[in-house]
């Protein structure tokens, strides 16, 4: 399992963890019924305290991206509430356009930068 974590950057250890699952899940490194290494040995790994992956873990699970099996650990549990997922999506989207439309940057440029991301996932 490959994660990346950016010690200098300004961004929390943990949200980066969840980010590089996420990122994986999208472009199925992960797929539904993996296993992800035990939160000791994910500390290990990529050298950060096993409360910050504890910490990411929860999230992921909260946001229902993983559940957590007494036999197996984290596992990758995509959860299928499309709706809720869509609001929650537009909420992100609707910020993310306001700074785009502040800094003048065009309808047609962000189309581009979502066909250039979501080949990735695809």
């Amino acid at each position: 399992m490959i994660v990346e974590i950016d010690f200098n950057s300004d961004e929390a250890l943990y949200l980066q963890l969840c980010n590089q699952i996420i990122m994986g899940i999208a472009s199925s490194r992960f797929r539904e019924g993996d296993s992800l290494p035990s939160v000791r040995q994910m500390a290990d790994t990529i050298g950060i305290n096993m409360h910050t992956v504890n910490k990411a873990y929860s999230i992921l699970r909260q946001e229902g991206y993983l559940k957590l099996d007494r036999r197996r650990g984290a596992v990758i549990a995509v959860d299928t509430d499309r709706m809720r997922m869509l609001e929650e999506l537009k909420k992100e989207l609707q910020i993310i356009l306001a700074k785009s439309s502040c800094k003048n940057i065009s309808k047609e440029e962000i189309h581009e930068l979502i066909e250039e991301i979501y080949e990735d996932y695809i």
